[in-house]
């Protein structure tokens, strides 16, 4: 296996735990329209999968709507539910062990709502590059974007690995043959498992 050069983060469940705010969110729109908040396994829909994706789902008993629903969130401003998104306490201080040694970069199904969260919470120079659901033509957990990443930095998935938490995560890497640092998520089928960012310098990855 190539030596390591490039961390790629999941931002939901990984950088962030923006279950919260994903629910606000999400539970707004369909108040908006009078339909039922959503269910346990509509959360966890939604914490994965873009905005398109994440509509159609929460709305699919309800497909006439979807086209008013798109119209609605893109007037609605997202800033309200960005505190509701809590930062990992040792993301920043893993960062920093990371730079310069390493690249950095973040492949997420976020879309209009990412450079916000950025700025926010002061991310931008810990990262080389950000791909959002709207950079591809098909998001996660298709592997355009980590191809996107590859490219850039002119480098193999074997010399990469992705930090992530869910199963569309796992189908991302699968695509490129990846390895997946599993994160905060035993049961999720991955190469390592983790509980924190402090735990990742530790890994034999990062002794190879």
């Amino acid at each position: 296996m190539a030596a390591l050069k490039l961390i790629i983060f999941d931002c939901d469940g990984v950088m962030f735990d923006s279950k919260d705010a994903n629910r606000r969110y999400y539970n707004h729109l369909l108040e908006k329209f009078a339909y039922p908040l959503l269910d346990k396994q509509e959360e966890d829909y939604v914490h994965s999968h873009n905005v398109l994706a994440s509509v159609a789902y929460i709305f699919r008993k309800y497909p006439h709507e979807i086209d008013k629903v798109h119209a609605y969130r893109q007037l609605v401003d997202y800033t309200p539910f960005l505190k509701y998104m809590r930062i990992e306490p040792d993301l920043k201080q893993f960062l920093k062990f990371l730079r310069p040694q390493f690249h950095t970069a973040i492949s997420t199904n976020r879309s209009t709502t990412m450079d916000a969260v950025m700025k926010m919470h002061e991310l931008d120079p810990y990262f080389d590059l950000v791909v959002t659901s709207l950079d591809v033509q098909q998001p996660k957990p298709h592997a355009e974007a980590l191809v996107k990443i590859l490219d850039h930095f002119k480098l193999s998935a074997g010399q990469a690995v992705y930090i992530g938490d869910s199963m569309v995560d796992r189908e991302h890497t699968a695509g490129v043959n990846m390895r997946l640092i599993s994160f905060k998520n035993p049961g999720l089928p991955a190469e390592y498992h983790v509980n924190s960012f402090l735990d990742i310098p530790g890994l034999p990855i990062f002794q190879e």
